[in-house]
């Protein structure tokens, strides 16, 4: 596996966790929290830290909106328990 190849498989498993976790908005992040140690706040912050270190400048409502797949006040108005 190259270089190329490696990044874009680990970028579509990526992609394919914000696709799960958003088809079980019943999981509440704090059952993320309690379990795995880290929540969909704390996948926004890492997106939004990477890309700073890649001279991208993503504020934190854009990098939850990303990660939630609407404004993140949006989705704990739905779902947040």
């Amino acid at each position: 596996m190259n270089e190329n190849e490696k990044k874009e498989i680990q970028s579509a498993t990526f992609e394919r966790l914000l696709k799960h976790l958003d088809e079980r908005k019943d999981v509440q992040n704090i059952d993320l929290m309690n379990l795995a140690n880290f929540c969909r706040n704390c996948l926004s912050r890492w997106y939004r830290e990477e890309a700073e270190k890649r001279g991208v400048v993503i504020s934190d409502p854009d990098a939850r909106k990303h990660i939630y797949g609407m404004p993140y006040s949006e989705w704990k108005e739905k779902y947040q328990k």
